[in-house]
Formats: structure tokens, C-alpha cells, sequence
């Protein structure tokens, strides 16, 4: 279970920080969920913000998980 959530946090992470890359820079487009869907445009930034900060928290939160 440890592992799993540790992936989960990474990917989360990972979606987070490629989509700030992505407004950052207009770059790395096809690394992100969320430049593709049309209802959070105007959102964007801080949909990838809160992704980074979560998938930060549940790698941090996965070493609390006993085996």
C-alpha cells in the first residue's frame, strides 16, 4: 500500500509540475490533464498548483503508512 500511494503522489506531482511548466514556458502541452480539459481554462494555474502541493503531501504522507 505504501508504494502505491507513493506512485500516486509522484504521478499527482508530476502532472503538477509539468502543467506549471506548461504555463510557464507554452511548452510540455502533451504531459498535462488539465491544459486538455476545456472547463478549467480559466483555472489552470492553480488546478496545477494544488496538484503539485498534493502529490508533494502524499509522498510525504506514505512514510506515516506502516507495512
Amino acid at each position: 500500500m505504501k508504494k502505491y500511494v507513493e506512485t500516486v503522489g509522484f504521478l499527482v506531482f508530476l502532472q503538477g509540475v509539468a502543467g506549471l511548466l506548461y504555463e510557464w514556458t507554452g511548452w510540455f502541452r502533451l504531459g498535462t490533464v488539465v491544459a486538455r480539459l476545456d472547463f478549467l481554462q480559466g483555472y489552470a494555474l492553480f488546478v496545477h498548483i494544488v496538484l503539485a502541493v498534493t502529490g508533494g503531501a502524499l509522498m510525504v504522507a506514505a512514510d506515516s503508512i506502516r507495512p
